[in-house]
């Protein structure tokens, strides 16, 4: 992996998060700024969204947030990131984001971060990327999704090297090290494909 300069979050907007994950998404936000990398994100102001949002401004970095029209006219956005990019569909956004991006983190959330976690695993396996892709699995949040990766493998619907494709941590402190130590890119990546 070529030097890791943007990071692409993934999690949760609602408003009901627990307060321990609220809390990790800020910390989050805030190394991630001080580490100099800027952050992309969906563009919102609530949740762990949100908290991603303050953390790396208040920490002093670049905050890009992308979001599509429909969610902007219901004024979700989050005016104060560096750029607020407002896109055509949902597509879009997840195109632009993966664009941006040099690696991915996923913190908690609901369906919609399950989809980009699905999704940017699916564009690593079908060779569209080679970014590391990190999972905070805070209190064992991510333990059922974990489980069903080796069912898949289990029942051969997955190969092994699946599990090459995502990494588990347990606090998001943990995060920027184990993406300083990614190994290099592996082959020629394919963005105009997504």
């Amino acid at each position: 992996m070529s030097e890791i300069a943007s990071i692409c979050i993934y999690c949760g907007s609602s408003s009901r998060a627990s307060e321990a994950h609220l809390d990790a998404a800020a910390r989050l936000g805030r190394l991630i700024a001080e580490s100099g990398r800027t952050i992309i994100y969906g563009g919102g102001r609530l949740g762990l969204m949100g908290r991603v949002a303050q953390g790396g401004l208040a920490g002093g970095g670049t905050v890009v947030g992308i979001i599509p029209e429909h969610l902007y006219k219901v004024e979700v956005q989050n005016e104060d990131v560096t750029e607020l990019l407002v896109v055509d569909t949902m597509h879009t956004r997840k195109a632009e984001m993966v664009r941006r991006a040099d690696a991915f983190c996923v913190l908690p959330g609901g369906i919609g971060t399950l989809d980009e976690l699905v999704e940017i695993l699916t564009w690593r396996q079908l060779e569209l990327h080679d970014k590391p892709v990190v999972v905070v699995n805070q209190d064992g949040y991510f333990e059922p999704f974990r489980a069903l990766l080796a069912h898949f493998i289990e029942h051969r619907y997955a190969g092994p090297a699946l599990l090459e494709f995502v990494s588990f941590v347990d606090r998001v402190e943990d995060v920027l090290p184990l993406l300083e130590a990614s190994p290099p890119e592996r082959f020629e990546e394919h963005p105009e494909k997504i």
